[in-house]
């Protein structure tokens, strides 16, 4: 006999699957959806049916932009220094650094971190469009912003390797981020100062 709708449960199973969403929060999420206006739930659903249509990928930086956007504003921007490069993550590691308000160089999104755990090598990532982008924007410095983690340190050491042969500075954010802390969770004065202390690598 079932307790709930088989509507109400389907729901909470697809809320469960988010990350960081366990069984009682994909219960609260979906009753708070059943309780309020229907309109609350159609806008909501129609954000999601068109989520991935309005959605691109920046040709150059991997950062994410509008679906009809080749080249990301970050990108552009003649304010920015093309010659300085951040590498990150995940596109929300972008949203982290530009909060501290004290980047103005540009981003290489490489769009997860080296995990042989979970199956990732680094041809999965835009590392080699990286090494690309340094001779076609003649960068000069790189700044290697994964976080501390075992996966964000075998990546940055990775990358080093490649560039080896490349005559650029290569820098690491400073060590004011925690050990295993997502460069998008860290608060932006110890962000901002991680940045401002990087090392030569």
């Amino acid at each position: 006999m079932a307790i709930l709708p088989a509507a109400l449960e389907e729901l909470i199973e697809a809320l469960g699957a988010l990350p960081g969403v366990g069984p009682r929060t994909a219960e609260r999420y979906a009753y708070f959806l059943l309780k309020n206006n229907s309109e609350a739930s159609k806008r909501l659903a129609d954000k999601l049916e068109s989520l991935h249509n309005n959605i691109g990928v920046c040709e150059k930086t991997f950062a994410l932009v509008p679906a009809e956007q080749k080249l990301s504003d970050l990108y552009t921007d003649p304010g920015r220094d093309k010659k300085l490069v951040a590498v990150v993550a995940e596109p929300f590691d972008v949203v982290a650094l530009e909060k501290t308000g004290l980047f103005r160089g540009t981003y290489h999104v490489l769009s997860g971190l080296v995990s042989p755990i979970d199956g990732i090598t680094p041809d999965q990532l835009h590392i080699k469009e990286l090494v690309r982008r340094i001779d076609e924007d003649k960068v000069e410095e790189i700044i290697l912003a994964t976080n501390a983690s075992v996966e964000g340190e075998s990546t940055a050491l990775y990358i080093q390797q490649q560039l080896a042969g490349k005559k650029i500075r290569i820098s690491r954010l400073a060590r004011g981020l925690s050990v295993g802390v997502d460069l998008e969770y860290a608060d932006q004065i110890t962000l901002g100062r991680a940045l401002e202390g990087r090392t030569t690598l």
